[in-house]
């Protein structure tokens, strides 16, 4: 008998039960109630024969109908579950996949497949530059870019994934619908939109807490097929996902660097200790050949705007220097900084401490 949303909403609220140990009672694929009753602990299986049984008065219903009020709201709010159609089968092949996973947006992200990128909060120019021509070179054929909406390297990765038409799922420490970091609100109202997904195991309203991030690396890895580092430091948050990825079995890819980047150094030890290195998005396509696919430039367009100046696609809400603008746009200095102050004067750009921001506008883009 196939579990319901609600059903698998209640076991993962059940009692002493985490992530890792109701996975491990899921592989074992028991029957549907009579099953799960005799194999759960206890405490939780009395709390789900109450909830099964008399919902009523069980402990989990004010919960229950708070979460499914939540999704009712919205043809954009999803909860995935193992027997829910769009649930990544990759996840499967982690050690403690998410009993569920709250999404906003759109699930045809996970559709194409994925590869996550990620790497430091404060890439160089030269960082900045691959990790936007990356996502955009994945893009365009076809792959899904999976990171999570952190500054630097995770949301330049995403912003030009979506600038290219193409897709980005992010996985948040908080709930879906709270923005962080506050600098990536635009960033989040374009992964709410055609092409974007926010994925988190957290139940909508909940705060970003430090011990969130670390736990959530091991989703973005799950649900891609490898992933690629494109800067970081020795000591880092990517090199954490890139060890995660290589125990789930996950290819492992990184960009060289100079030897006297600080920030080259976390890809230069992956590099040594196995990693394969990358100068292109070929190399790694060569590597994941099994999973190609028919190359599609701009499979869908690019979001309607009214913005003329092609320099808008490379502002966000984070700030952005100008030389890094200048690398990413292929404009001259003297010319990107004219249209910046054509762009400030029209209320559409603003400077900001270490660089450009995008300013929001009436349409919340």
């Amino acid at each position: 008998m196939q579990r319901s949303a609600t059903d698998w909403l209640a076991l993962s609220l059940l009692p002493g039960m985490g992530a890792a140990r109701l996975a491990e009672l899921a592989a074992s694929d028991p029957p549907w109630p009579d099953g799960w009753l005799a194999a759960l602990p206890r405490p939780a299986a009395q709390a789900l024969r109450l909830y099964l049984e008399h919902p009523a008065q069980s402990p989990l219903a004010a919960r229950l109908a708070t979460e499914r009020e939540w999704l009712a709201a919205s043809p954009e709010r999803h909860l995935l579950h193992p027997d829910h159609p769009a649930w990544p089968e990759t996840l499967g092949q982690i050690a403690d996949p998410p009993p569920v996973l709250w999404a906003l947006g759109d699930l045809d992200a996970l559709e194409a497949p994925r590869l996550a990128m990620v790497g430091t909060r404060r890439p160089t120019r030269e960082g900045s530059g691959n990790a936007a021509g990356f996502a955009r070179g994945l893009a365009e054929r076809g792959w899904c870019v999976v990171s999570g909406m952190a500054l630097g390297v995770d949301g330049i990765a995403q912003q030009a994934a979506l600038d290219a038409g193409g897709c980005s799922v992010a996985v948040l420490g908080c709930g879906v619908d709270v923005v962080y970091p506050a600098r990536h609100r635009c960033l989040h109202e374009r992964l709410r939109g055609s092409g974007g997904l926010l994925l988190s195991e957290h139940p909508p309203g909940t705060r970003a807490r430090a011990g969130f991030f670390p736990r959530r690396n091991r989703i973005i890895t799950g649900l891609s097929r490898g992933v690629l580092v494109v800067e970081a430091a020795e000591r880092s948050g990517s090199l954490v996902s890139a060890r995660l990825a290589a125990e789930q079995g996950r290819e492992v890819f990184a960009l060289p660097g100079s030897i006297h980047n600080p920030q080259a150094s976390g890809c230069l030890h992956l590099i040594r200790e196995g990693a394969a290195l990358v100068r292109g998005v070929d190399d790694i396509l060569a590597e994941l050949a099994q999973w190609s696919v028919t190359p599609v430039v701009n499979r869908r367009a690019p979001e309607a705007s009214t913005d003329t100046d092609p320099l808008l696609a490379w502002l966000s809400d984070t700030p952005t220097p100008v030389d890094a603008l200048v690398d990413l746009s292929g404009l001259a200095v003297s010319d990107c900084q004219r249209r910046l102050l054509a762009l400030e004067l029209e209320g559409r750009a603003s400077q900001a401490a270490g660089g450009w921001v995008r300013l929001p506008t009436s349409s919340g883009a």
